[in-house]
């Protein structure tokens, strides 16, 4: 389980929805048995001392109005499609549930910048953009090759790495199904490789939880 400030206040814990139960069970002893409200992102757990945690909802779980239901539907294996795409890389597969059953990963390279001025630095920026865009052209492919054909079967699709690469990959037509499965969620990742792709699938599967603990006056 990760931990981390949340902005606002609170912090985010990410939980495997396999030990998700007896994370709220422990929720529950520390703070006393919460109600349970439904909320847009998943449920809202408000606890007797104050302390409330948010539960966001996995990409592709079904929208739940019970705690019981949310735990059950969290740990069910759902297929979901990954896409992490970075300017001269990107790593697309699908995985089952916590498997990783397809996968590819492709790097191009990219200039790096350099410390000249003026046209010689004009004509490397250009030639970098170019690049770029013959990688992120490349990643077009892969996922119309690999993620296009499990659309049907595909509960959601989760991408990570930089924003605007994303969307310049699935700006491509082809991919137009694979959109509404795109999760809102952005996955923080270095440059995608085989490795960063397996470790994406558990961050991908993870139930989201915003913490907020008891104000100091409620807790003590």
């Amino acid at each position: 389980m990760s931990s981390r400030p949340a902005a606002g206040g609170g912090r985010w814990v990410e939980v495997d929805p396999t030990r998700l139960g007896r994370w709220v069970e422990g929720f529950a002893d520390r703070h006393g048995p919460p109600t349970t409200t439904a909320r847009e992102y998943g449920l809202l757990l408000a606890a007797p001392d104050g302390a409330t945690a948010e539960l966001y909802a996995p990409p592709g779980s079904p929208a739940t109005v019970d705690l019981t239901g949310f735990v059950a539907a969290a740990g069910t294996p759902r297929r979901i499609g990954l896409l992490l795409a970075r300017k001269g890389a990107v790593a697309v597969g699908v995985a089952e549930g916590a498997e990783l059953v397809v996968s590819k990963v492709d790097t191009r390279y990219v200039q790096g910048r350099t410390a000249a001025g003026g046209w010689s630095q004009q004509r490397f920026a250009r030639r970098r953009d170019n690049q770029a865009k013959a990688a992120l052209g490349d990643a077009a492919e892969l996922a119309v090759r690999l993620l296009l054909p499990e659309a049907a079967k595909l509960a959601a699709v989760v991408c990570g790495g930089d924003r605007r690469a994303v969307d310049t990959v699935l700006a491509d037509r082809r991919l137009a199904p694979l959109v509404p499965l795109r999760a809102e969620r952005l996955l923080e990742v270095p440059e995608p490789r085989h490795a960063v792709l397996v470790a994406s699938v558990g961050a991908a599967r993870a139930v989201r939880i915003r913490l907020r603990d008891p104000a100091p006056e409620l807790a003590g």
